[in-house]
């Protein structure tokens, strides 16, 4: 019977679907684009194989898109049925189990099965790569780490892909705080393969959650040719290097970026890269910067997917582009639309235990609605809103760098609602954070300027241009590699 690099054994699978697996593996563990092809390869040569089946359904449901979902689902509903599963291998079983629940959208239960799958074969590279992307697709910032931190031991210093675990695991140490431990652990999974793009993304983070963002810059700048094309993560690192230009407040790159690699002519309208140029744009907007010609072809690219309710944290950037774009009519429209999709399910506890059904209720719904709120101008609904679910806003998914544009969007409309003890708290709770960056000096001389303190608001104005100076490692621009970013 045929094995995989990793030494699991492949029931069902042929030596050469066992080749095409070990292929597709390593594309995804890379973010190369061969993965699908390399999957289809598999089921092609061994179309009985549990693996291979699994692994169609999960590309079906990481990136997302209700449609590969969908097809997914269909061609996974083809495999099983008549066949007989009891029979299997414990691993090929759980698996299968795990596919099954991605499929239905059960995502926690997916998340569990493929736990419980790692903790008695801790060398199954996409059992652990699944897990970790559900683990993310649902803000579970200690399973993030954890799940790829108990495996570890199992993967020898020498092993080949040690390297892209290492990644993942700086990723879930980042996103749990540890931003010390996750820059090491990125670093050194870069040193192995220089294009881990998933690890380059992990050390992007710490740079980004600590406001080191000269150091980001170059970070970025020397690595470029690792990075900014040809990955699956190429849109999605390019957006950290826009965040790195507002954050040292120069704009105009950040817009160069996003026209030449996050938004364009040629982008795919995947939901992925879209929610990453509305995130961009919003937060241009929260900075007094409308623009409308990049809102209303956004704003076109979502109404052109009309999502059904499948992923919240998708919603509420569809959300933002409306809004964005003064559409607010399709955005309450989208409201309603998850409203009612919530209340046919009142009584229906299979859709109760849907992940998404638990992202919309709790968090996606009131994120929404506190986005068409800000649209209106209406700045204490806001508060209303985000206020009580600004400490869950992980249950609906996301790193904390994206939900940062939903914290953001609840400090200014507590700055222009008059709220000043929530805004002087929202403020001091970033200063502990990120004490050097020129947003929160900025926060806090609208703060001053509210309170009638004009010789605070002088001296947080004139910190926030010290810090912004300090955070560009060249001039007048942001680092070389922005001067003109590549497609």
């Amino acid at each position: 019977m045929a094995t995989d690099r990793y030494g699991n054994t492949l029931h069902g699978c042929t030596p050469e679907g066992a080749a095409h697996l070990d292929r597709a593996v390593e594309a995804l563990l890379f973010f190369r684009a061969e993965v699908a092809p390399a999957v289809e390869d598999a089921l092609a040569a061994s179309p009985g194989s549990p693996d291979a089946q699994a692994f169609a359904a999960y590309l079906g449901v990481l990136g997302t898109e209700h449609t590969g979902a969908a097809a997914a689902r269909e061609r996974f509903g083809r495999y099983l049925a008549g066949r007989d599963t009891t029979a299997l291998p414990a691993r090929e079983r759980l698996h299968l189990a795990a596919a099954e629940a991605c499929l239905a959208g059960d995502l926690h239960g997916a998340g569990d099965l493929l736990e419980e799958l790692s903790l008695a074969h801790p060398r199954d590279a996409l059992a652990l790569f699944a897990g970790h992307q559900l683990d993310f697709l649902t803000g579970d910032a200690v399973r993030l780490r954890d799940r790829i931190g108990g495996a570890l031991s199992a993967w020898g210093r020498a092993d080949e892909h040690r390297g892209p675990l290492l990644g993942m695991y700086a990723f879930g140490l980042e996103e749990s705080g540890h931003y010390g431990r996750a820059e090491e652990a990125g670093l050194a999974a870069v040193e192995r393969h220089p294009r881990d793009v998933w690890a380059v993304h992990a050390v992007t983070h710490t740079y980004e959650m600590q406001g080191r963002v000269a150091e980001g810059v170059a970070f970025l700048d020397g690595r470029a040719e690792d990075w900014a094309r040809g990955n699956y993560l190429t849109v999605h690192n390019w957006w950290h290097y826009a965040l790195y230009a507002l954050e040292a407040g120069v704009e105009e790159t950040a817009l160069r970026v996003y026209d030449a690699a996050v938004h364009h002519e040629e982008s795919a309208g995947l939901a992925m890269e879209l929610l990453d140029a509305a995130a961009l744009l919003w937060r241009l907007r929260l900075a007094g910067r409308e623009e409308p010609d990049r809102w209303a072809r956004l704003a076109d690219a979502w109404a052109g997917r009309a999502d059904p309710p499948f992923y919240a944290f998708n919603d509420a950037h569809a959300v933002m582009a409306y809004v964005g774009a003064g559409r607010i009519a399709e955005a309450e429209a989208l409201v309603a639309d998850r409203r009612r999709w919530l209340a046919e399910g009142e009584g229906d506890g299979a859709r109760r235990t849907l992940s998404n059904h638990v992202m919309t209720a709790e968090v996606g719904l009131p994120v929404c609605e506190a986005l068409v709120a800000h649209g209106r101008g209406d700045h204490g609904a806001v508060v209303e809103l985000l206020w009580p679910v600004r400490r869950r806003l992980q249950v609906f998914g996301g790193s904390h760098a994206q939900r940062d544009a939903v914290q953001r969007t609840l400090l200014e409309s507590a700055l222009a609602a008059g709220e000043h003890d929530r805004a002087r708290l929202l403020l001091s709770e970033r200063d502990g954070l990120r004490p050097d960056s020129p947003y929160n000096w900025l926060g806090r001389a609208r703060l001053a300027d509210a309170i009638g303190d004009a010789a605070l608001a002088a001296v947080a104005r004139e910190r926030a241009a010290d810090a912004a100076k300090g955070l560009r490692p060249t001039a007048p621009g942001l680092g070389p590699v922005a001067a003109s970013p590549p497609l």
